[in-house]
């Protein structure tokens, strides 16, 4: 029998159509069994993590019982998270993944590389390792993390509180409360012991911030204070019940790790890197790697550092000449900007109202700009709040992230108010569009569509590249195009980035001292010394974290031209952005393979 052309064609297309029905068949029975592996890792974190299940509103339903548990910060937690770390380790990485389908496949990639980086985290046996998370550190407790902190924001700000057993839970998670703080207490006995101790001056500003959250009546405290407030519908006397936990339990708590603290800081010296621990170069590494998701050395990261910062200065530098600006370096030049009456904001209350409305006035701009930049773009759902008055001293000038995924706690741009002098009215769109939208928010947005362990998960590169990327997309979107001294505010932010590759190195690899990655830091940018202090004691208690900033927005960059070049006429910057914010955080590799596949569909 003789078959043209066309009929061979169909012919052999039928035959393949049907090899591949099994293989289709095997690769979904495979995505299912990786699915519900996820799944389970998924569930069993949340144990260990419920406060995860409140951020994300999944507390409800067969996981309600999460919402009247909390983390176990103990020294025996840390054993057991690292134990359970290794077990669903093993269990991902026995997964055949080139049986896979994509999507499952890159799945199972970031969870693979997030727990191995974690266990490689807790072979230190000291300090905090996030598990899939980024909030890495050496110290149990420090200006900016511990329980005395992170407690009291999160029943205020995210444990909702509409219903009986809401109230009900929240007193559990406050008499929890006195647990987290003396296991963590127990945690910074043993570091002592090490001689793993923070700084002198972080060690000031730690105690400074827990004795204002000890300081007063417990009745006045934001722990007793918020339920007695969103209780005033719901019958049964919440604030005094929250007042005798805060009394008996939370306050002889506190003062126990007070006690402790001092003791730390009996024993600090001015030392500001983590050179000084015995295995301080390993542990610097490891941190290294965990926020840049890269192998880089921190000589490469200091060398990129200085490399980004000349070409950024160089653009700056035209700018301000045709503003007048033209003696001295460019950061002598950007201290003078700051200084100029016209761009301060009113000393006090006044100023601080003047943030918080400038802010406002910034989100409802840009929301009308993003559809020139994304072709499916989320809600990005925002609240504006200060940072609470006690963490605001270790605090960094903001932070932001996304609220619940049904949407019914808002994303949060949380602004450091301490002084209205931190801030510029040239910088602070900037600001805005990194911590809310489109950045810390609308990413986080999308991240929630992806299944569930992936959304447990973030990488300090692409989440903080990301936020990066927006602040550039807010300058390619004209906000500043009859702005020039608005662009040099985002152009000082960038390179305020590329700045803290340079000093978290100094910090520790260098041996640079506080004083000393202070002055430069300011000198060098233009940053006002107050705004670049917290920033280099923040560095201190994270070492590494925040290298990903820069690292992850020059790999995004890198990727665009990439595509630009390759796509052509076919490369489409809606479908990029889509593209990579829908991914959702991701080490820096896998984002490479996820645009690579894109660049595949795109050329059809």
């Amino acid at each position: 029998m003789n078959l043209d052309r066309r009929q061979l064609l169909l012919a052999t297309g039928a035959s393949a159509a049907l090899t591949a029905l099994p293989l289709r068949a095997a690769q979904a029975s495979a995505d299912v069994r990786a699915q519900a592996l996820m799944d389970a890792i998924a569930e069993e974190y949340l144990l260990r993590s419920p406060e995860s299940a409140t951020g994300l509103g999944i507390d409800t339903g067969a996981r309600a019982g999460l919402k009247a548990r909390s983390s176990d910060r103990s020294s025996a937690g840390r054993l057991h998270s690292a134990a359970w770390t290794k077990s669903a380790l093993d269990r991902l990485r026995a997964v055949d993944t080139a049986a896979l389908s994509p999507g499952i496949r890159t799945d199972i990639e970031v969870a693979t590389t997030a727990y191995a980086t974690a266990i490689d985290g807790f072979a230190f046996p000291y300090g905090a390792v996030a598990v899939g998370g980024w909030r890495n550190g050496p110290y149990v407790v420090a200006q900016n993390m511990g329980a005395y902190l992170d407690v009291p924001k999160f029943l205020d700000a995210t444990h909702k509180v509409a219903t009986k057993a809401d109230a009900d839970a929240y007193l559990s998670r406050l008499a929890a409360f006195a647990d987290n703080l003396d296991g963590e207490t127990e945690r910074l006995r043993d570091a002592r012991g090490r001689g793993v101790i923070a700084s002198d001056v972080l060690m000031d500003k730690t105690l400074a911030s827990i004795k204002m959250t000890r300081e007063g009546p417990a009745k006045d405290w934001l722990i007793v204070e918020s339920l007695a407030r969103r209780t005033k519908t719901i019958p049964g006397d919440w604030g005094a019940r929250a007042e005798k936990i805060a009394t008996a339990d939370v306050a002889p708590a506190l003062d126990r790790q007070i006690a402790e603290l001092e003791l730390h800081r009996k024993a600090a010296n001015a030392d500001a890197g983590v050179w000084k621990f015995k295995d301080g170069p390993d542990y610097y590494a490891w941190t290294l790697r965990a926020a840049t998701t890269t192998r880089m050395t921190p000589e490469e990261v200091h060398a990129m550092g200085q490399e980004e910062l000349k070409s950024l200065q160089g653009e700056m530098d035209g700018i301000l000449k045709t503003l007048g600006y033209t003696n001295g370096s460019v950061g002598e030049r950007m201290t003078g900007l700051g200084k100029d009456p016209r761009f301060q904001f009113a000393a006090g209350d006044a100023g601080r109202a003047e943030i918080m409305a400038m802010i406002q006035a910034t989100i409802a701009d840009v929301r009308t700009r993003l559809p020139r930049a994304f072709g499916a773009p989320v809600k990005g759902i925002v609240e504006v709040k200060r940072i609470a008055i006690a963490e605001q001293e270790g605090a960094p000038l903001a932070y932001g992230g996304a609220g619940t995924i049904d949407g019914s706690v808002p994303g949060r741009f949380w602004i450091n108010l301490k002084d209205p002098a931190l801030h510029t009215k040239y910088s602070l769109p900037t600001l805005t569009f990194h911590e809310s939208i489109p950045g810390h928010v609308w990413q986080g947005e999308y991240a929630q569509k992806l299944p569930l362990l992936r959304s447990l998960m973030g990488f300090s590169a692409m989440g903080e590249g990301w936020a990066l990327y927006a602040e550039q997309l807010g300058n390619e979107l004209g906000v500043y195009d009859d702005d020039p001294v608005g662009r040099l505010g985002y152009l000082q932010s960038i390179a305020f980035r590329a700045c803290r590759l340079v000093v978290d190195t100094g910090l520790h690899t260098k041996r640079w001292t506080r004083d000393y990655a202070i002055d430069w830091f300011a000198r060098t940018n233009g940053s006002s010394v107050g705004e670049v202090t917290s920033e280099v004691d923040r560095y201190c208690a994270w070492p590494g974290q925040a290298c990903g900033y820069k690292i992850g927005h020059s790999e995004i960059n890198r990727l665009r031209t990439k595509a630009q070049a390759d796509l052509g006429t076919r490369y489409d910057f809606k479908a990029f952005n889509d593209a990579v914010v829908g991914g959702g955080g991701v080490p820096l590799t896998v984002l490479a393979g996820n645009i690579d596949r894109w660049m595949v569909t795109r050329r059809g």
